[in-house]
């Protein structure tokens, strides 16, 4: 990872040339490749610009941020592991969601997605969400999710209820909240880590 973060960083300002042209296609071939690696270089291209158009109110880079998203949406078949999935979700579509880029029930459709990749995409994505202590998102997403069968599922579930959970003592509350109502359907796994840093 620290070699792909110092690629990423060494490469960004002729991918940043590139997108402001429009142009995808050196992302493009990374995305699909079928080296993992490749497909997570291209990731971070895409969150190192999305993050440095934010910086910026003018149009064009309003514009460019919209491109990227289009772009990781239309090639989200390609985020298709752990790694790829939890470096770029809540960096790329979760965030644009919080800037009114794209509607939040993107989220819900995703997390009712036959496709295991997609549903974490939706709960990670969440986790924006959680930044900015707005944390009705993520209990809605996780209630989806509850009866999930991937573990991988369960485990990103359990990760964001325990990120609510350590916001402050009201998010506490709701997160409590949520595991009281919601026990008898919360997977053992969900359960322990969203627990992980409570009181006995």
């Amino acid at each position: 990872m620290p070699d792909l973060r110092k690629i990423g960083n060494q490469f960004s300002a002729e991918v940043f040339s590139q997108i402001k042209k429009n142009d995808f296609s050196v992302l493009e071939k990374l995305v699909s490749s079928k080296i993992r690696e490749e497909r997570l270089l291209s990731l971070i291209f895409l969150v190192n610009l999305f993050a440095r158009y934010r910086v910026s109110p003018e149009s064009l880079y309003l514009k460019n941020q919209r491109r990227i998203l289009k772009f990781y949406l239309k090639n989200k078949i390609f985020v298709n592991n752990l790694d790829l999935v939890d470096i770029s979700a809540h960096k790329i579509l979760g965030q644009a969601i919080l800037d009114g880029l794209k509607k939040k029930e993107i989220l819900e459709k995703l997390a009712k997605s036959k496709k295991l990749w997609y549903r974490r995409i939706a709960i990670i994505s969440t986790f924006a969400f959680i930044r900015e202590n707005k944390l009705s998102e993520t209990l809605k997403i996780s209630k989806i999710l509850l009866e999930d069968k991937e573990d991988l599922i369960h485990k990103a579930v359990g990760w964001m209820l325990r990120g609510v959970w350590k916001r402050a003592e009201r998010s506490a509350q709701k997160c409590e909240a949520f595991l009281h109502i919601n026990y008898n359907k919360i997977p053992r796994t969900t359960l322990r880590y969203a627990i992980e840093k409570m009181p006995k």
